[in-house]
């Protein structure tokens, strides 16, 4: 093993010497804005020096055609008329390269002519083409740059194969630029096809599960015109259910290729063809999960501490679908187990479950039991809910005698979305309202009627900069708090809540303790800056409180700095707060956002 060693070393010696005796020199490029690094990151005088087999005859070379190479890579930012000089300072040290670049004006986008054949709907809906043409986003006025030229070309063929015309083409695409008047003259053709529409549905890979699951999911009709945006809401449906590892929905290409031949035969007879195509069978190819599945996890949480997680499914429970967990945190406790009934063919998703679930937050120790039914209907963008909860709790307090209440409330929650990205969201605003109490005589010990409000919204000033502003309200009315479940009252505090406090450390003060209180409101406003397309800082400033009146609630404030990271599984936010009024500092850790 020695002599292998030492042959190895023996070898390694001389590439090593000869890497280290690269021909080396310096290279400084004057150029304004970017495009010193355009040209840092293209030009051959960077990309070999220090190579072994580059020499100063070569280096020689690549200074002459250097100013070529420049003026090519500057024409792809819009500089068509530059002016390079590059010289070299070849003394007895280290040569150096000098590349000045004034890059003149730049080309601007002039006259822009979108010519689009076919397009000819045979349904009552006519197609929208003046819309197209106006969706182009490369206007007139803007520097010409090559990137955003080929990205406006492929944005302007996707906005049509997304919908009603999958086989467009782009027929035609000029540029032509003119130096002297520094415009660029735009022309795009685009061909449509013939429109295609949805045919009936085809189902393949269903073994274990009823076709009920797939079909009651399915909002595409047969006549429908083809959306690329309908096939993947239909699969994100699907997937989202948890019966399948794998969903593929799309049209049925050996239909359609089936069709083209057909079609290729008709036009060498002389046949006239259609100006839409056979139907498209709706395809959907499942893998089915697995029927059990049981899994542990352990992670933290700074609002709740350290946490163990036990959790067991079972796809196939009397035709529904069981989701169990035990989960064991310092401050939280809590077994739950749900059950969920296969979307009806209207929308509607039922679901059923009981909890145990035990707390110890703030000098207050809550154990309660609950059972629950809720129809959940609705889309991402407008989510809407009505549930009905019995919950029986025991509280108690250092000092204190326990308390016991129960309650019997109904609650209906509606949740609006306008976002971007529903993971990564840069621009618009989610909210989310309930309403609902108990109000019957029944399994409640006292009648109360509560409301809530939460809202985010997220508002970019560039592509690094960003705004965040977020606030939440709730209300409690009853004769007495007394017999009100303490689930159903209000703290402030933690991640999510006012940073630069403990978990729900906002509240009412009743002894040593801080219990619930019958109105909240938080609000929080948040500066993020993106210096990588998946880092960032931020800076926020948070307040709130939660009180018995309204005239009870002091805002706490809370301020601090924090990072930011987009992980595939949505973003993760590490907070250092000072909290005001403890006068400390709090460290915040919390994945995504909170609805």
């Amino acid at each position: 093993m020695q002599q292998v060693a030492f042959a190895c070393a023996a070898l390694a010696l001389p590439l090593a010497v000869l890497a280290a005796d690269g021909f080396q020199y310096n290279v400084r490029i004057n150029a304004p804005g970017d495009l010193d690094e355009l040209l840092e990151e293209n030009l051959d005088l960077l990309r070999y020096r220090g190579n072994p087999r580059t020499d100063r005859e070569q280096l020689r070379r690549m200074v002459r055609t250097t100013p070529a190479q420049a003026k090519t890579l500057l024409a792809t930012e819009g500089y068509y008329n530059p002016e390079v000089t590059v010289r070299l300072e070849d003394g007895e040290t280290t040569p150096s390269v000098i590349v000045d670049v004034t890059p003149g004006q730049p080309v601007l986008v002039g006259a822009v002519e979108i010519v689009l054949n076919g397009f000819e709907a045979t349904g009552d809906t006519p197609f929208d083409k003046e819309a197209l043409k106006a969706s182009w986003p490369l206007a007139e006025g803007e520097v010409f740059r090559q990137s955003d030229w080929e990205q406006a070309k492929r944005a302007i063929l996707r906005a049509v194969v997304q919908t009603r015309y999958p086989r467009a083409q782009l027929t035609e695409s000029v540029a032509t630029v003119d130096p002297e008047t520094n415009r660029a003259l735009l022309r795009v053709a685009l061909d449509s096809g013939p429109e295609m529409r949805f045919g009936e549905l085809k189902i393949e890979g269903l073994k274990r599960y009823p076709e009920s699951i797939v079909r009651n999911l399915n909002q595409i009709n047969p006549g429908d015109v083809y959306s690329e945006a309908a096939l993947q809401a239909y699969q994100s449906r699907l997937q989202d259910t948890g019966y399948f590892s794998g969903v593929e929905v799309s049209a049925d290409l050996n239909a359609l290729l089936g069709e083209q031949m057909e079609a290729a035969e008709g036009k060498r007879e002389g046949t006239p063809q259609p100006a839409t195509m056979a139907p498209l069978p709706l395809l959907v190819r499942v893998v089915e999960n697995k029927r059990k599945n049981a899994s542990v996890g352990l992670g933290i949480s700074t609002n709740t501490g350290a946490r163990a997680s036990v959790a067991y499914d079972d796809l196939a429970v009397w035709g529904l679908r069981l989701k169990s967990a035990l989960t064991i945190e310092q401050k939280k406790q809590n077994a739950r187990g749900d059950f969920y009934f296969p979307t009806t063919a209207k929308g509607y998703n039922d679901s059923f479950g009981a909890a145990l679930d035990r707390e110890d937050i703030e000098g207050e120790t809550i154990r309660s039991a609950s059972v629950y039914a809720k129809r959940a209907w609705g889309t991402p963008l407008l989510e809407r809910s009505i549930s009905a909860e019995y919950l029986n709790e025991s509280r108690s307090i250092e000092g204190a005698p326990s308390t016991h209440a129960m309650s019997l409330p109904f609650t209906y929650a509606v949740t609006w979305r306008k976002l971007d990205n529903l993971i990564f969201p840069t621009k618009g605003y989610v909210l989310n309202a309930t309403a609902g109490g108990a109000v019957l005589p029944i399994l409640t010990d006292e009648k109360f009627l509560r409301a809530t409000a939460r809202g985010i919204l997220y508002k970019p000033v560039n592509p690094k900069n960003m705004f965040i502003f977020r606030g939440e309200l709730g209300a409690l009315k009853s004769g007495s708090k007394d017999g009100v479940p303490s689930t159903y009252l209000f703290r402030a505090g933690g991640d999510n809540s006012v940073r630069g406090y403990g978990y729900q450390e906002l509240g009412v003060r009743e002894g040593d303790a801080t219990v619930g209180g019958r109105y909240l409101l938080t609000a929080s406003a948040e500066y993020q800056y993106w210096f990588r397309p998946t880092w960032g800082v931020a800076a926020f400033y948070d307040t709130g409180n939660a009180a018995d009146s309204l005239s009870e609630i002091h805002p706490k404030s809370g301020y601090g700095l924090g990072a930011r990271y987009k992980s595939p599984v949505g973003p993760i936010n590490v907070d250092v707060a000072y909290g005001h009024a403890v006068r400390k500092a709090h460290l915040h850790f919390s994945l995504g956002f909170t609805f």
